[in-house]
């Protein structure tokens, strides 16, 4: 992509409930990735409404639309790299070591931030149906000047 980009909205495991709170959150992205669970094409195509969108398969998405979409997607912004996958438990490779800036995943429905080996590590939680007592959130990533600012943002029911 040859545009600046300045914000990514991130969302994952979303199980075919796309909430009008998700979609209020990601309205000022300009991209969006989507790190699975998605169950229904519906979802892709509302985001895709929003910014132009880069899912993954789930471990839900069997339908044949889902079973269709990659295992990972590798998203190159400026000069960052983003490895998206849905469970990190599969992941199969050193990101620091392959240059990745930005590990997104999905998969546990629990919002985290993290860093290790100076690669960022953000899964936005789940913003479908509640699971247990967990909270239903979106993320971000804010790009300035190559800096890489994330953000879990908890939205409404």
């Amino acid at each position: 992509m040859n545009q600046k980009i300045k914000c990514i909205g991130l969302i994952s495991d979303t199980h075919g409930l796309l909430r009008k709170s998700a979609v209020t959150a990601l309205a000022d992205s300009d991209i969006i990735i989507h790190a699975g669970d998605i169950d229904t094409p519906e979802i892709l195509d509302a985001l895709k409404k929003i910014a132009p969108v880069f899912p993954v398969r789930g471990n839900m998405d069997r339908n044949p639309d889902g079973a269709n979409l990659p295992k990972y997607e590798i998203v190159e912004i400026d000069d960052l790299s983003i490895y998206v996958l849905h469970d990190i438990d599969q992941l199969d490779l050193d990101p620091a070591a392959a240059g990745f800036a930005v590990v997104v995943s999905g998969h546990t429905h629990r919002p985290i931030i993290k860093y290790r080996d100076s690669v960022l590590y953000i899964n936005p939680g789940s913003a479908g149906p509640r699971r247990f007592k967990l909270p239903i959130s979106v993320g971000m990533l804010e790009i300035e000047d190559g800096h890489i600012t994330p953000k879990i943002i908890q939205i409404e029911e």
